[in-house]
């Protein structure tokens, strides 16, 4: 059974910094791309980062976090992570990991059959 559990959700002050990961079974990452998404109250599902299988190695980032997160794999653990740096106000949201054999367009939700349960990330002073 294919599975993605989130982890490394907080609450941290503005400009802080936090690790998510995404830790899988049932499958193995290297063949999947796996994205990160958010979702604030109120607000629709928002693509933030993906990392295509290894064959491509593909990165993809939304204009909103490109320069501040960066999307990785560790291969050996079967996880995949998201760095975020310079956390803002407006990065508070649930975060998501999802997977998907291929996708056409990263940000989409709808091409992502397979998603862990969220982690909360709070960021205020």
């Amino acid at each position: 059974q294919l599975q993605l559990v989130e982890s490394g959700g907080a609450l941290v002050q503005p400009g802080g910094s936090l690790r998510l990961s995404c830790a899988a079974s049932g499958f193995t990452t290297d063949y999947y791309v796996i994205a990160w998404f958010r979702q604030a109250p109120g607000r629709s599902r928002e693509g933030v980062a993906s990392i295509s299988s290894t064959t491509h190695g593909q990165i993809n980032y939304s204009d909103s976090v490109k320069g501040r997160f960066t999307i990785s794999r560790d291969t050996a653990k079967n996880s995949v992570y998201l760095e975020m740096n310079n956390l803002k106000l407006e990065d508070t949201a649930v975060y998501y990991c999802a997977a998907s054999l291929g996708v056409s367009t990263w940000y989409w939700p709808e091409e992502y059959r397979n998603w862990g349960q969220g982690t909360q990330v709070t960021v205020s002073s």
